[in-house]
């Protein structure tokens, strides 16, 4: 896809491209590790085989280094061009700097550049959309990259079922420029009396790091942690998709007179199969406008859906001129969707 004129000021995705750790983890592994865990009844629930974790010492920044190169090159950008970075990420290098002004310097790009951090998870590629999508329609920008880089895996216990079976490391960049056709509509939201879902809990400035906060606890279910790591209620959040998911994409479609049949394909946030399963029947979307590559790699969180939309045009399922329908969903608890033309 090529750069429309400058006239044009609807926001488009260029590119996407990704980058994922080289450490695999099979639900084989799994079961050497923890034998009580019955790995083929959690794979049926979480649809995952086998997921990327990064090692010690590679970061989320690492891995978006690596996709932001290799989507610049195939784009053929001039690094000069970018006007804006957008990172979005729960696990940056540091409390601060943010990651996006240590992008900007490892990518070699303009002083210029507005470069900015926000956190977000699962809703994260939607969120980015929305803003990449103000900033190119109103002129404030030209040409934007927007990073979804997550590494839960930093995060995780161990010995905790829930996350450690269904988490990925990934990282994706999306370009986003103005054209002929591109994002027809975005909206997002966000319901905080649900934070307490899915978190982690100390080590921030409510709660600082102690030695208190590094002490393990077994839960009910068997799982162990410390207040330092995730905290999903799996049921929870399935109970806040299915009663806030399928009647959001109804209201976005709305937005711009169209409905499902008008839809060639859905990307959802690769969240579990369970999740995907419900959706997918709850808006009765036909297995053709359907695309899931959960299996190989995981819920990589903000980057799952980027990387979906990746995997789904390298696999010829996605084609230019198609009309999708994106929706992410998660931590916050907060949620998102756009309706777009590839």
């Amino acid at each position: 896809m090529n750069d429309a004129g400058s006239h044009i000021r609807l926001a488009r995705i260029v590119a996407i491209d990704y980058a994922l750790p080289q450490r695999r983890v099979t639900n084989e592994m799994l079961t050497e590790w923890h034998p009580t865990w019955q790995m083929d009844q959690v794979e049926l629930r979480t649809g995952v085989k086998e997921r990327a974790w990064c090692n010690d010492g590679e970061t989320a920044l690492d891995l978006a280094e690596i996709a932001c190169r290799k989507v610049l090159a195939r784009a053929n950008w001039d690094l000069n061009t970018v006007d804006a970075v957008l990172f979005c990420t729960q696990s940056p290098d540091h409390v601060m700097p943010p990651n996006a002004c240590l992008l900007q310097d490892q990518l070699g790009l303009a002083k210029s550049v507005a470069a900015f951090d926000f956190s977000l998870a699962c809703s994260g590629f939607i969120y980015g959309l929305y803003l990449a999508k103000a900033l190119v329609e109103s002129g404030a920008a030209h040409r934007v990259l927007l990073v979804t880089a997550e590494t839960y895996s930093k995060w995780m216990h161990p010995d905790d079922r829930g996350p450690v079976t269904l988490f990925g490391d990934g990282a994706a960049a999306t370009l986003i420029s103005a054209g002929p056709v591109g994002i027809e509509a975005v909206a997002v939201g966000s319901d905080g009396h649900g934070a307490s879902t899915f978190i982690i809990p100390a080590g921030g400035a409510r709660w600082p790091a102690s030695n208190r906060t590094k002490q393990q606890f077994t839960d009910q279910s068997g799982n162990v942690r410390t207040p330092e790591h995730i905290y999903m209620n799996g049921g929870s959040v399935l109970d806040f998709v299915k009663k806030e998911i399928p009647n959001f994409v109804h209201r976005l479609l709305e937005q711009v007179k169209l409905t499902l049949d008008d839809v060639d394909l859905v990307i959802f946030h690769q969240a579990s199969q369970v999740t995907l399963d419900h959706l997918n029947r709850a808006l009765h979307i036909p297995r053709e406008k359907q695309f899931s590559n959960i299996t190989k790699i995981g819920n990589t969180v903000s980057a799952s859906i980027p990387i979906a939309i990746r995997d789904a045009e390298l696999q010829g399922v996605l084609k230019s001129n198609m009309r999708l329908v994106l929706v992410g969903f998660g931590v916050g608890l907060s949620w998102g969707g756009c309706v777009l033309i590839w």
